[in-house]
């Protein structure tokens, strides 16, 4: 009983960085109707920054560093959005923006190797230990992403339902033509989501590096199990993207319980294989007319 507990409340875990990493897909796609496929190297750059620049380099505590880190994703954010999403998004073809993302995607990655070096590395006393629930052990990392993540949703949705910021973003994702009439700028609008989408990479980054070295590839599988989240649970939802997340990272854990471990990674695309086949509109989405 106990074990099957400690594989639930990890799947959770996972489930929350999963549903994240699908957010993240849903805003840039509501905003810009373009795909990121770069995400994973924001996630990569956020993890660096973080543990690479702010700690290791300038000797932060992590709070401080979290800050910092968050602040220089989020402009990093701006630029790309500026220089490579919107232009992209007026493109004749969708070819031109996935090339773009893929391309964004190589040269972070060579920037982080040649600038923090090739060799993977982890962070001492950050989110390590266990936690014990009666006669539940937990790790620290695990309870941390949950609490994060759970407050991390709270913020977003108060983003979402309180201010204007949120509001416009809500309006540019339902309809571009009809904001720009209503006088929202869509592409202002568009910065705004791939700072706010750039920052929760940042999160998820530094959030995971209990779990993974950092290295360049380290957000790698992480990135693919996202998007198959977004599409399990409904493609460009944030409900949606919840759903999914959640669904899949408790799915993975309970296979452990009757499966050979090798084969985790790979219950994530069967289910997003079986979704598409069998109800591509997903957990929550509904199905196009």
């Amino acid at each position: 009983m106990e074990t099957a507990l400690q594989l639930i409340i990890s799947g959770i875990a996972f489930g929350c960085i999963y549903c994240l990493v699908a957010i993240e897909f849903s805003l840039i796609w509501n905003a810009s109707s373009l795909i990121n496929f770069g995400h994973d190297k924001f996630i990569m750059l956020g993890a660096y920054v973080f543990g690479g620049t702010m700690v290791n380099h300038l000797g932060l505590n992590f709070f401080i560093a979290f800050i910092l880190a968050s602040v220089l994703m989020g402009l990093f954010g701006a630029a790309v959005a500026t220089g490579i999403f919107n232009p992209l998004r007026n493109m004749p073809s969708d070819l031109y923006a996935v090339m773009g993302t893929i391309m964004l995607a190589k040269i972070i990655a060579e920037i982080a190797r040649l600038f923090w070096g090739p060799e993977p590395f982890t962070l001492e006393n950050f989110l390590t230990g266990t936690a014990r629930v009666g006669n539940i052990a937990l790790p620290k990392a695990s309870v941390y992403i949950i609490i994060i993540s759970i407050l991390f949703l709270i913020l977003q949705h108060l983003l979402f339902t309180k201010t204007k910021i949120g509001k416009a973003m809500r309006c540019v994702a339902q309809d571009k033509v009809a904001s720009a009439l209503m006088g929202i700028d869509v592409s202002r609008n568009i910065v705004i989501t791939v700072v706010f989408s750039s920052i929760i990479c940042c999160i998820i980054g530094i959030m995971i590096i209990p779990l993974f070295s950092i290295e360049v590839n380290m957000a790698n599988m992480i990135g693919l199990k996202g998007f198959a989240a977004s599409v399990v649970g409904g493609f460009g939802t944030i409900p949606g993207a919840i759903a999914g997340g959640v669904f899949i990272g408790l799915i993975e854990n309970i296979y452990l319980m009757f499966g050979p471990a090798i084969y985790k990674d790979v219950v994530a695309f069967v289910l997003f294989i079986l979704f598409l086949l069998i109800r591509p509109q997903g957990i929550i989405g509904k199905r196009s007319t």
